[in-house]
């Protein structure tokens, strides 16, 4: 076997949650190309069947299923409709997750969203049903199919370095007055999904069920020059990162390239967390 074929995904099927977001529809263009049949999972009906439809155009396999992850039952029946379509499943990215967007009309307010001494306990509990209680509940329907077809499956769920490190709030700071902060949900749902990623890489030792976590550094997606300015100041490289630059990693992950690995996280953010 060459490195080649240890990256090729050829009879594969791969789940995709947050299929249509900026990371999500990139993963499952990656996926496809390598030679897997994709899944795009979403909320979002409509972009699901899109994403999914142009892959299908581009000449590869793949299906939009819109489900609502915090549901058992929408859960359950988007792995009974992965079945059906494709007839096994052998790769899950858990790329969901609520992630607070810069609200350019609350700056322009003197609002400073996402302050910890008055953030809504109803966003604390809707971040815990998405981040955590929805990737387990994904993690818990796709990890059966892998068990009755020989104990063996890649699992990736999407960290952040937030998630590794508490957030700089000092780059959320505009022409020296506050328009924002990171929330507290963000961090703590983030460290947990390296939590579940351990727990479950453990739980499966003595199959071939790998579990592993990629960590993104924060990816341009048209913020406002101050906040690229002081996000890009605080990486070794100097800049955000692009949508496509995290590909790579998840293929590593998703494949045989990344046979010997499980348990651990790899991390893709420019430097950020190394000094």
């Amino acid at each position: 076997m060459t490195i080649f074929d240890k990256f090729n995904l050829k009879d594969k099927v791969a789940v995709v949650t947050g299929g249509v977001g900026l990371l999500g529809a990139e993963f499952c263009k990656t996926l496809a190309e390598a030679g897997a049949a994709v899944a795009v999972i979403d909320l979002n009906a409509d972009a699901a069947v899109k994403v999914a439809d142009g892959l299908a155009q581009s000449g590869f396999k793949s299906k939009g299923i819109p489900t609502d992850i915090t549901k058992p039952d929408s859960v359950n029946g988007m792995v009974d409709s992965v079945l059906k379509v494709f007839g096994r499943l052998d790769i899950l990215v858990n790329s969901a997750a609520l992630d607070p967007k810069f609200d350019p009309d609350a700056a322009a307010k003197g609002i400073a969203p996402g302050a910890f001494e008055n953030y809504p306990l109803e966003q604390w509990n809707a971040a815990m049903n998405v981040n955590l209680t929805g990737m387990f509940l994904v993690t818990q329907a796709c990890v059966k199919p892998m068990i009755a077809q020989g104990k063996k499956g890649s699992i990736i769920n999407i960290c952040s370095t937030y998630g590794l490190n508490g957030p700089d709030q000092r780059i959320y700071i505009k022409d020296g007055k506050r328009v924002a902060f990171k929330p507290v949900y963000y961090t703590t749902t983030k460290a947990g999904v390296m939590g579940f990623t351990k727990y479950l890489a453990a739980y499966y030792a003595g199959t071939e069920i790998r579990v592993n976590a990629l960590t993104p550094g924060g990816v341009y997606n048209n913020h406002e020059e101050y906040f690229v300015t002081n996000y890009s100041a605080k990486t070794i490289l100097g800049r955000m990162a692009k949508k496509d630059e995290m590909n790579g990693a998840l293929l590593f992950l998703a494949s045989e390239a990344s046979s010997y690995m499980t348990g651990n996280n790899v991390v893709v953010d420019g430097g950020w967390t190394a000094w």
